[in-house]
């Protein structure tokens, strides 16, 4: 049972494996969140065709990140978790505001302009992104809407096309508010950059123990020997202890002060820390991997759940369209 009465919505798009970053920057602070709403969870995978436009690489991807979130805690029983194309009245609410969505919003929206500034190609949906965003945010009058900074944006136009939508046809979408979520800040990867799968410089969250190892033993750091001193406060590897090593975060500061730690033992003990920490994740997902039966009938069970209210709402605006 939901704490509010309050509705929480968030999509995850499914575009590759889960990593360290994911789950601090984004998966830890959510799973906490939406204990306290009625809270709904959709895999994007229509956002995600953007990028991923293989059939057997989608499928795979959304069964693994549905496991992923399964296997960091998410509980379905309290939560609707569903795929976004299993619900197609997306797509039909975002046509419907395309005809209401000035093309001067779509071109000042950050993916778009970052895309045109970079040389990238980009296409109609990448151009209309943010449109298909409001509809999925907007069909289940969703009140908060946990997203990063970068994605802030989003949920503003969000907020101009039901308030237009509202003002045009009449009163009926909840106006979203952004909760933002970057309290971890930057997670560093094996190249000091943040970790993204765009860099290849991630240590999987469902890797091996010595999958793990091996890239922790890459991170890059400076030349400094065994005996001299190091400042933990620039050090990729210190930055990641962190986060894994807070019982002993103390001592290790202290021996890389005084020059009484290499950078090998430094890995090997950031590794060690690492699989310690996610071993109870990883043991579940090995689980949900041997009952794919079970990660099918959640998402099942989800999307008669989510098709419920979306379809009710859908029904709504196409009496107020003149489409009944």
């Amino acid at each position: 049972m939901a704490h509010s009465a309050q509705r929480l919505l968030t999509g995850i798009k499914p575009t590759g494996a889960i990593h360290v970053g994911n789950y601090f920057g984004a998966m830890r602070q959510i799973i906490t969140l939406l204990e306290e709403y009625d809270s709904y969870v959709f895999i994007a995978d229509y956002h995600a065709l953007n990028q991923v436009q293989n059939a057997e690489e989608m499928q795979s991807n959304v069964l693994e990140i549905t496991k992923a979130y399964l296997a960091v805690g998410l509980d379905p029983e309290k939560i609707t978790l569903f795929r976004q194309s299993d619900v197609p009245v997306h797509t039909e609410l975002t046509w419907i505001f395309n005809t209401i969505t000035p093309m001067a919003t779509l071109e000042l929206a950050h993916a778009y302009k970052d895309a045109l500034a970079n040389g990238r190609a980009s296409n109609v949906g990448l151009f209309d992104y943010p449109v298909l965003m409001a509809a999925d945010i907007l069909l289940y009058d969703a009140a908060i809407v946990p997203v990063g900074s970068d994605q802030r944006q989003h949920v503003e136009i969000a907020r101009e096309i039901g308030r237009k939508f509202n003002n045009s046809f009449g009163e009926t979408f909840v106006l979203p508010k952004e909760v933002i979520q970057d309290a971890t800040g930057i997670v560093p990867g094996t190249d000091g950059r943040k970790m993204s799968k765009s860099y290849n410089n991630t240590i999987g969250l469902f890797d091996t123990e010595a999958a793990t190892t091996k890239a922790c033993m890459s991170i890059v750091t400076d030349s400094k020997g065994a005996t001299e001193p190091k400042d933990p406060e620039t050090c990729n590897v210190f930055a990641l202890h962190k986060l894994f090593s807070t019982d002993s975060l103390a001592d290790i500061e202290s021996r890389y002060r005084a020059g009484t730690i290499s950078y090998k033992e430094s890995k090997e003990m950031l590794a060690a820390n690492i699989n310690a920490y996610f071993a109870p994740i990883r043991a579940k997902k090995v689980e949900l991997d041997q009952n794919p039966e079970y990660v099918l009938q959640v998402l099942k069970d989800g999307k008669e759940k989510a098709m419920v209210r979306a379809n009710a709402k859908m029904a709504q605006v196409r009496k107020l369209c003149g489409f009944n």
